[in-house]
């Protein structure tokens, strides 16, 4: 006899709201107010919500809803999975209440690398939240959203009887061929046109082809929390299949994103898919580390590579032990130079507050992003996020400056580690310093300028760009913003 089909509660998966243009921790690693308006794809929660027949992914920051919003939709909900992270805990359980207040029947669930690794004082945030998924989550939420009881799936966190219960691990993902693609949710229930990345084309679409990353980062969020150190990824055909697919679903995207924590880990799966894209003419940009080869880096242009996000972190050799990043000064330096030389543009990302900083590691840092000088850069300060190995050696050291603020009342970044002769607020206001040694130099304004006067709307696009940093800037400084 032929089985019925399992009938799923109606499941909501919710990108909360929290600060004005807050990218939150269902696709962003650092949970922060951006400098210039930001927003990842929420992909941790479109996963699952490709799994379970007929959910809804509501990602709440880049459609600007509110909590009156939020609540109006959970309202026709049974059952809530709420991406939550350690800066946005505390409203996301007050959001929890008032979707309960309204809803008692309503179970709700957290998910998130803050969830993960702390399961217990993530339900004792509040008595509205039923449970938290640990690790991966995708098929916990599935099973839930069968109806199965708590007691019998994996990977969940509850109460009964006023203690904590802790079911056995869920066994990570293996095989992502077998996954449903995230494409056809972001295609029913997202709006392509409201994700921006200052350095991307838009509109853009990212997604990952794998999770996991066999580097060693120890401020590295996603690895040490929920995806792992080993890279387990689809296989080139499944690749080329689903972009196939999101070509013909998204005809106005000008680039897409492989949002991979190291996309480049394996060289002969990377060149692999680089020439399955290059067959549909496709212009997209990935992940990587500083350590490529320039055969590979040559198949990736030749295939419509454009742009590579890489995080170089530090100019300093030792800060760049300490943190356990396994590449050296001089190879990012080849690698760079190897970039320019095919003509493959480099975003890069620079980590201000890492164990061993000095004021003359910060200056060298400076320095060394001139020298090498990638076509765009981002400054963060480290964020010791719990769950990573930078967040216990801070305990372990003392090198919290006081309680664990990873961001202030506005959602942006703070500086919560310091050192002997370097104090937090000194770090802090290194991020200025460094913005403007960089930008306010010929070059970058020569390239900001030359791309500006190729294209009306890029134009429109760095001018309100322009105009959002230098309100960041002030608003750092704990100046009123303007009127927008």
């Amino acid at each position: 006899m032929q089985k019925n089909p399992v009938q799923n509660k109606k499941t909501l998966f919710l990108n909360p709201p929290s600060w004005q243009g807050f990218d939150g921790g269902a696709g962003s690693r650092y949970q922060a107010k951006r400098e210039i308006r930001s927003f990842w794809y929420p992909t941790w929660l479109a996963q699952p919500a490709a799994l379970v027949e007929g959910s809804r992914l509501v990602d709440a920051p880049p459609d600007g809803l509110s909590v009156d919003d939020v609540l109006k939709i959970a309202r026709d909900y049974e059952l809530v999975v709420i991406h939550t992270s350690s800066p946005t805990l505390h409203g996301d359980a007050m959001l929890a209440e008032a979707i309960k207040n309204q809803s008692p029947d309503t179970a709700v669930g957290f998910v998130g690398a803050h969830a993960a690794v702390l399961p217990e004082e993530t339900l004792g945030a509040s008595e509205a939240i039923d449970f938290v998924c640990r690790k991966e989550f995708d098929f916990t939420c599935k099973e839930l959203a069968e109806g199965k009881p708590l007691e019998s799936v994996d990977g969940v966190s509850y109460r009964r009887e006023g203690k904590f219960v802790h079911n056995q691990e869920r066994q990570l993902i293996q095989s992502f061929d077998d996954l449903p693609s995230v494409m056809d949710v972001y295609k029913r229930d997202l709006t392509v046109e409201n994700y921006v990345i200052g350095y991307l084309k838009y509109p853009y679409v990212s997604h990952y082809t794998g999770r996991g990353c066999p580097a060693q980062c120890t401020f590295c969020l996603w690895p040490q929390t929920v995806g792992g150190h080993k890279y387990r990824a689809k296989s080139a055909d499944a690749v080329y299949r689903e972009m196939a697919h999101a070509k013909s679903l998204f005809p106005q995207v000008q680039e897409f994103f492989f949002d991979d924590d190291t996309f480049t880990a394996y060289p002969v799966r990377t060149r692999e898919i680089a020439v399955k894209l290059g067959q549909l003419g496709i212009m997209w940009s990935c992940n990587a580390r500083a350590n490529v080869s320039y055969e590979t880096l040559k198949v990736m242009r030749d295939n419509g590579l454009r742009l590579l996000l890489v995080g170089y972190e530090s100019g300093n050799q030792k800060i760049l032990d300490n943190i356990k990043k396994g590449v050296r000064l001089e190879q990012a330096r080849e690698f760079t130079k190897n970039c320019k030389k095919l003509g493959i543009a480099i975003h890069g990302t620079f980590i201000l507050g890492l164990p061993g900083e000095t004021h003359q590691t910060i200056r060298e840092t400076i320095e060394y992003a001139k020298e090498i000088d990638p076509f765009s850069l981002q400054v963060s300060l480290a964020a010791p996020y719990p769950g990573t190995e930078l967040y216990k050696q801070a305990k372990e050291n003392n090198w919290f400056s006081g309680p664990v603020e990873l961001t202030d009342a506005r959602g942006q970044q703070t500086a919560v580690l310091q050192y002997d002769g370097l104090d937090r607020d000194q770090i802090f206001e290194y991020v200025e310093k460094f913005y403007k040694s960089y930008y306010f130099r010929p070059r970058p304004i020569a390239r900001i300028l030359w791309t500006m006067l190729q294209d009306a709307h890029v134009m429109q696009r760095r001018l309100r760009e322009g105009l959002e940093f230098f309100q960041f800037m002030r608003s750092r400084k704990g100046e009123p913003l303007a009127a927008s």
